[in-house]
């Protein structure tokens, strides 16, 4: 984006392929938690916290004195990833359970990785049996190729290449969530940056691919003060026609679940068309999310005014082409992949929202009715 050195977008692409290689699982977060750890240890006035749920907070010292004059703004991001966990493990045959939302058919045979306790090293692996009547998780049992020390609690995933960034796209072993992570972080810079800015602050959540926990626990258990509002950003199917990689980053609208709060949404779409107005080379989409569900409506359900962004994604849970392997055709895992133009572009738009949404004198964000009705209220002769 304009004002934006190529040695600053390397050092984010480099943050975002770091945060997208770091393994992790629903409720085993602690390779993500730990690269935030390192980030705000950098960064002095900050306060890192941790609620009841394994969620983590991260906000300037100033913060409570802040949400006195304006309702804290949140913008959160999930953890974890589909992935494994080793549930036992005995020679060179391991049976493990996964954890999120992936087609049966792309386990047959499937390369994986499985991680030794510490995250060290991990060992090669070829999946050789599933059962998916298992319950709360489908499991596999995978065959090493070699003895290696993993045990009951270890890390698996999909078998990937190292990630990387070719012909502007990024591609990784999981950018949902923690491309996202990344991005809030490096929006966070700038705003730290800003003296009016301190009732912003980030949440990244626990175990999001399994149910919503660490955010329904953070909007439930007393994290979040009840005037909230909360910007969920979420890497979300691309679809070519409809969502496509490298038109830019999306204001959600809603999904299949809810409509996210309208005067929250609004407002950020209006921020985002001034500054396309702006920088010609700034891009965004408004959409409606076609299928699947997302922490903004979480936190909806509990009263929270919430909106979301998106990073149109490739490959969405490491299924390549989903749509030719529910036709019939062989199922294959891929690397997650979003366009480094969309990530920088989400960046922008993040930095914009913080400083624009509770700025003195900007208008209220007005419905498409309204515009319509200042538009056409004397083509029939019609009064206020």
């Amino acid at each position: 984006m304009t004002g934006v050195s190529a040695a600053e977008r390397k050092r984010r692409g480099r943050l975002l392929l770091e945060f997208a290689s770091a393994p992790a699982a629903a409720g085993h977060e602690r390779a993500v938690e730990a690269l935030v750890e390192k980030w705000a240890a950098r960064r002095r006035n900050l306060v890192l916290a941790r609620d009841l749920h394994g969620n983590l907070l991260v906000h300037r010292r100033d913060f409570k004195r802040a949400c006195r004059r304006t309702a804290p703004l949140f913008i959160t991001a999930h953890m974890d990833h589909p992935a494994f966990v080793v549930l036992s493990a005995a020679g060179r045959e391991a049976k493990l359970e996964f954890r999120g939302g992936v087609h049966d058919q792309y386990f047959k045979g499937a390369r994986i990785e499985i991680f030794d306790a510490g995250l060290r090293r991990s060992y090669p692996a070829r999946i050789v049996s599933l059962d998916a009547s298992t319950k709360p998780f489908k499991t596999v049992v995978a065959r090493l190729d070699r003895p290696a020390r993993v045990g009951p609690g270890c890390l698996g995933r999909w078998l990937f290449p190292e990630s990387s960034v070719k012909k502007g796209l990024a591609w990784t072993n999981g950018c949902d969530d923690a491309a996202c992570v990344a991005a809030a972080l490096i929006a966070y810079e700038s705003i730290l940056k800003e003296k009016g800015l301190g009732y912003v602050s980030l949440l990244f959540t626990r175990a999001e691919e399994t149910g919503f926990v660490g955010a329904i626990g953070a909007a439930r258990g007393g994290t979040l003060p009840k005037n909230s509002r909360l910007i969920c950003l979420e890497c979300s199917r691309s679809f070519p026609h409809d969502s496509p990689i490298g038109a830019g980053p999306i204001v959600r609208v809603g999904d299949k679940m809810s409509v996210f709060t309208p005067e929250l949404t609004n407002a950020i779409s209006d921020i985002a068309a001034a500054r396309q107005k702006e920088d010609p080379d700034f891009r965004f989409q408004r959409k409606l999310m076609p299928g699947g569900t997302c922490e903004a409506s979480a936190f909806s359900f509990y009263g929270f005014r919430s909106a979301c962004l998106c990073l149109p994604l490739g490959n969405y849970h490491n299924m390549a082409d989903i749509d030719g392997v529910l036709a019939g055709k062989k199922a294959k895992v891929g690397q997650e992949h979003v366009s480094t133009a969309d990530f920088h572009g989400l960046i922008d738009l993040l930095g914009v929202v913080a400083r624009r949404l509770d700025a003195p004198g900007r208008p209220a964000p007005r419905s498409g009715m309204e515009k319509l009705w200042e538009e056409r209220k004397f083509v029939l002769g019609t009064r206020p």
